[in-house]
């Protein structure tokens, strides 16, 4: 039987008998919901272990000049033949799998897995793991089919690899030019379970460099009471999909959020969720609006954000401290922790950010947006702090 999505259940004609079972009922569904996420994940795991191993097989023959382009030519002529529905087994789909084989068994990638550490991120399938010493690789023999037996090696496949699927790694493997950018994707397409046109617009926005950028736009109490916002939160956000005007007021931009929120939150971060738009918090007798609320599902935290269509001034900072004082007294709850502020400003210099941020005591930062893409910028700190994350949620 096919279970479909969370129905609700309130307006039901039999709530009553649900209500009376409902704790029981819930303990069956997670049974299915959890064999069937293992089933899918056996599957997406079985497929990528599939693509990396028929790229192995043919690099092979082509490195020992075997094989050329016309039997590649012929192997997919074959398998089309063998199975005539069976859809992706172009010649050039089996060329782009020696790609996948030949990028990620390199010495230079095994390298950079060990590196930071990310060899047992999303662990849990059976294949031996890459070691500090990945460069080392035991030779065995696998039997692989008829009398071909190829080194073990080609057939094992670093565990991080699971992160993402195959039309995602599709796309890394074309668009990243270094192992470390082809890491980060990997990793943060997984993370964030971005679908391919969200992956491509990571991409096309430089994702890697708005995260791992310089975080001197963060409050010192920001980074102690939440040490993972450095890779949660970027520091440039692209509004290019909002189409602005040359000139517009705020009104105009939190309009424009609101009619793109979907496309706002993939930007931000998937773990975001929106609560309000000039929220209101009553202070005394005077009313008070936040421009945008919202609620982080990982940090459990309301996050106001406070919009800027000007350059950022330090009497904003002020401003936005004090909806989050507001904020904590009035509407946190008590599993909840402090309230997050974000200033999205057109512009800003980051002398005076990094002035004025010195002396904040709330758990704040600011992020600038651009209304253009802006490709091409300089990553200025490493992926450590990045898989040092990863590798802590996975625990």
């Amino acid at each position: 039987m096919d279970i479909k999505g969370n129905k609700d259940i309130s307006n039901s004609k039999d709530n009553g008998n649900f209500l009376q079972h409902r704790e029981e009922f819930e303990m069956v569904y997670g049974i299915i919901t959890t064999h069937k996420k293992r089933a899918m994940n056996v599957m997406h795991n079985e497929s990528l272990n599939m693509l990396w191993e028929v790229g192995a097989y043919v690099s092979d023959r082509l490195k020992k000049a075997e094989w050329g382009d016309g039997v590649v030519r012929m192997l997919a002529e074959y398998i089309h033949t063998r199975s005539p529905k069976a859809k992706g087994w172009s010649y050039r789909t089996i060329y782009k799998m020696v790609q996948f084989y030949e990028a990620y068994s390199s010495e230079s990638f095994k390298k950079i897995v060990a590196h930071y550490g990310m060899q047992h991120y999303l662990s849990g399938n059976k294949r031996k793991e890459l070691t500090n010493d990945s460069e080392i690789v035991p030779i065995e023999l696998a039997h692989i089919a008829g009398n071909d037996f190829v080194p073990i090696e080609l057939a094992q496949i670093p565990n991080v690899l699971y992160a993402t699927g195959w039309s995602n790694h599709q796309l890394i493997m074309n668009q990243c030019k270094t192992d470390e950018q082809r890491l980060f994707y990997m990793l943060y397409a997984g993370r964030e379970q971005l679908e391919y046109k969200e992956l491509q617009r990571a991409l096309k926005t430089d994702a890697m460099s708005a995260i791992l950028g310089s975080k001197d736009v963060q409050s010192e109490m920001m980074k102690r009471e939440y040490p993972q916002s450095g890779v949660l939160f970027k520091d440039t956000v692209c509004l290019e999909m909002f189409g602005l005007p040359v000139e517009y007021k705020e009104s105009k931009l939190r309009k424009e959020i609101i009619a793109h929120m979907k496309d706002f939150i993939l930007e931000m971060g998937k773990d975001f969720l929106f609560i309000d738009d000039e929220h209101r918090i009553a202070v005394g007798s005077k009313t008070f609006k936040v421009d945008l609320l919202f609620y982080h599902r990982l940090l459990q935290c309301m996050v106001a954000i406070e919009l800027k269509t000007t350059e950022f001034h330090p009497k904003d900072l002020g401003q936005l401290e004090f909806y989050l004082e507001a904020l904590d007294q009035e509407e946190r709850r008590s599993n909840e922790n402090p309230s997050i502020g974000i200033i999205l400003c057109k512009d800003a210099d980051m002398e005076v950010v990094r002035y004025a941020l010195n002396r904040s005591m709330s758990p704040t930062m600011v992020a600038q947006y651009k209304e253009q893409l802006q490709v091409g910028s300089v990553i200025q700190r490493s992926l450590v702090e990045f898989c040092k994350f990863l590798n802590k949620e996975k625990q």
